[in-house]
C-alpha cells in the first residue's frame, strides 16, 4: 500500500501589499496614535459616485475573519467582506505640494469617478 505523503504546502500570496512609502506613513501615523493598535484596518463600502470607497481606520483587534497581512512591518487587517474586492491590490502613499493621500493600484478596478474618492470593483474569482 502507498504511504501517503503531505506535500508542502506553497505560501500564499498577499491580497495586498504596500509600497515603502505607504509603508513608511502606515508606521508613522500608528507611532502617533493616542493608544496601541493591533493594525490598520482596509475596507471597501458603498458609495460615492461610482458605486465604492476605500476605508482605511485604526483597527483596535483582530476580528476572527480578518485577512492579517503583515509587510514592510505594518499590519494590515482586510474586512472579509473586501477580501475579493482588493485581491491583487497595492497600497502607496502620494505627497504633492497640494494634497498627501493613500492611493489604490487595484486590478479590479473597472472605473473610477471623476473626483477619484470612489471607484467600481468587480471582485475576483475564487479560487
Amino acid at each position: 500500500m502507498d504511504q501517503v505523503v503531505p506535500r508542502a504546502r506553497r505560501e500564499r500570496s498577499k491580497v495586498v501589499t504596500l509600497t515603502e512609502a505607504a509603508a513608511a506613513r502606515v508606521s508613522e501615523i500608528m507611532a502617533r496614535a493616542e493608544k496601541p493598535y493591533a493594525g490598520l484596518r482596509v475596507g471597501v463600502k458603498n458609495g460615492g459616485c461610482a458605486g465604492q470607497e476605500y476605508t482605511l481606520e485604526y483597527a483596535a483587534d483582530r476580528q476572527p475573519l480578518d485577512e492579517v497581512i503583515e509587510d514592510k512591518g505594518v499590519t494590515i487587517l482586510i474586512e472579509p467582506k473586501a477580501v475579493l474586492f482588493l485581491v491583487g491590490s497595492v497600497i502607496d502613499y502620494e505627497a504633492t505640494k497640494l494634497a498627501s493621500k493613500f492611493v489604490f493600484r487595484n486590478p479590479n478596478e473597472t472605473d473610477a469617478c471623476g473626483c477619484g474618492e470612489s471607484v467600481t470593483i468587480i471582485p475576483a474569482e475564487a479560487g
